[in-house]
């Protein structure tokens, strides 16, 4: 009669609890760490791989100028290229391991690996390689593999206890994990378990798979341990912590409002070299001097100013096509990752024009900067009117005769011409709020990001940051990125409109 598995019932995990107060005592005298391979395996391994001299023949091989030719294939062995190696396939076991619970939790689905196990690879490697690939960082524990016929696989020292536990010996003799070969004792399709840290009982059902493999095959080179070629599921922490400092007590911390700078694209901040002179670049701009906006955008850090160099390489590529095709394409990448307000306006514009092809909607020339003022604000208050002729910004305080004579020439009667006036609605949103939000999570030093985003928490909100702001001498680095923001706002406003932003001419 084919005994029962070892691991049927709760046999296993009422050992591992008793074993726990072994465990325990032995944790008093410091953390064991398994023995790696024996050096002689590894050399009698290596020596088997490379004394074959058979060749392998390929249809082709580079530079041999013969289709067909036997030639040594190019491998690798631990990144080193060997002779010629005869295949393997055939020798080597694929096990795949399911961590099905551990810390008293039974998992589901049970995320699992497959690793491949080669012929000279001890119980001990393959242990190190579960605690790898199940993101282990604290080892100082003990850990035992169960084989179908209830023979322990351990430490040799908690094998001789096992043997004289007061909870009964073992079946049989355990087998020491660093001198025994997995594949002396496993073959395709065997079970067996691994439990790691007897406190938290780590379980993980192990099933060789029934074809063997060649690791040049699914690894595309010869490992020196248990490998792992594929895996699935999500990796529990190893004590349950799910951020650093975790206590396993109390509420999640609250997720930053923006994501890390490096999701965004936006690290390192530093760019190529010194930041682009926004007064040099917005007179070169006005004054639609080609040389002069390329001198002020090349080589410079651009990503705080990148509306502002959009419509500076917009004229280039008005005045003289295909001058700044090539610097338009970079700015036009950094834009399109950066992805703030009216980003994505100005990208699809630059494209429009690199491409040849028309503005989309109606096109006017607008000062942005003059629309950014007009539209920031109280929302409760006026922002004044867009000339649909001739782009100019009016303030509100023109129209109204109870500022402005309506004898007075700067007086404008919007009843004339009521198509020609678009009113500015001043939109209620927390755009500053989150102009300080993006600031903080786009700073490189974690440190630093971690104060600003604190200062921008509850009331008093603006009060922080412009402090935090000035003691850390970032003023310069926040009215520059605070500026950019309004002016992609302000082009991202007009497009909503159905107008896109010509370059001022």
């Amino acid at each position: 009669m084919t005994p029962a598995a070892p691991w049927s019932g709760a046999r296993i995990r009422h050992e591992s609890r008793g074993e726990r107060a072994l465990s325990q005592g032995r944790q008093a005298f410091g953390p064991r760490v398994l023995s790696t391979t024996l050096a002689v395996a590894w050399v009698a391994a290596l020596t088997w791989l490379v004394s074959s001299s058979e060749t392998v023949p390929i249809a082709s091989v580079p530079g041999s100028g013969k289709p067909g030719a036997a030639r040594r294939p190019h491998l690798f062995l631990h990144g080193q290229p060997v002779g010629s190696v005869r295949s393997m396939a055939g020798t080597w076991l694929a096990v795949r391991v399911e961590l099905l619970g551990g810390r008293g939790e039974d998992l589901w689905p049970y995320p699992g690996r497959v690793l491949v196990v080669g012929p000279a690879h001890t119980f001990a490697d393959l242990a190190t390689a579960i605690d790898d690939a199940f993101a282990r960082w604290d080892r100082a524990h003990l850990c035992q593999f169960t084989l179908a016929d209830g023979t322990l696989v351990t430490d040799e020292v908690f094998g001789k206890e096992v043997q004289g536990s007061p909870f009964g010996p073992s079946s049989s003799t355990p087998l020491v994990l660093d001198r025994t070969k997995v594949a002396d004792r496993v073959g395709p399709g065997d079970e067996f378990m691994y439990v790691f840290d007897f406190g938290d009982d780590w379980m993980h059902a192990c099933t060789v798979e029934a074809a063997k493999v060649d690791p040049l095959e699914v690894l595309g080179l010869v490992p020196k341990t248990p490998t792992v070629s594929r895996g699935w599921g999500s990796i529990p922490d190893q004590y349950g912590c799910r951020w650093d400092d975790d206590t396993l007590e109390g509420s999640m911390p609250r997720r930053p409002a923006t994501p890390h700078p490096m999701l965004m694209g936006a690290w390192p901040a530093a760019g190529p070299g010194e930041p682009v002179d926004l007064k040099e670049l917005r007179g070169a701009t006005v004054r639609r001097d080609v040389p002069a906006i390329l001198a002020a955008i090349e080589g410079r850090d651009v990503d705080e100013l990148l509306q502002h160099v959009g419509l500076g390489l917009q004229v280039v590529l008005a005045v003289e096509p295909g001058r700044g095709d090539a610097l338009a394409l970079a700015v036009l990448n950094r834009i399109e990752e950066r992805g703030l307000a009216g980003d994505d306006v100005l990208a699809e514009d630059l494209l429009a024009q690199l491409r040849g092809t028309p503005l989309a909607a109606r096109h006017l020339s607008v000062d942005l900067s003059e629309l950014a003022d007009a539209l920031s604000g109280d929302p409760m208050e006026p922002g004044g009117y867009l000339d649909l002729r001739s782009g100019e910004v009016i303030p509100w305080m023109l129209v109204d005769p109870m500022y402005v004579s309506e004898d007075d020439d700067d007086f404008i009667d919007l009843e004339e011409e009521p198509d020609r006036w678009l009113a500015l609605d001043r939109p209620h949103s927390r755009a500053q709020w989150e102009d300080m939000a993006e600031f903080a999570a786009r700073q490189p030093n974690a440190d630093l990001r971690r104060r600003l985003e604190t200062a921008i928490e509850g009331k008093g909100a603006f009060r922080r940051f412009r402090n935090a702001v000035h003691e850390e001498d970032l003023v310069e680095h926040w009215n520059r990125f605070f500026d950019d923001r309004e002016i992609g706002r302000a082009r991202a406003y007009l497009a909503d409109q159905g107008i896109r932003v010509l370059p001022p001419t």
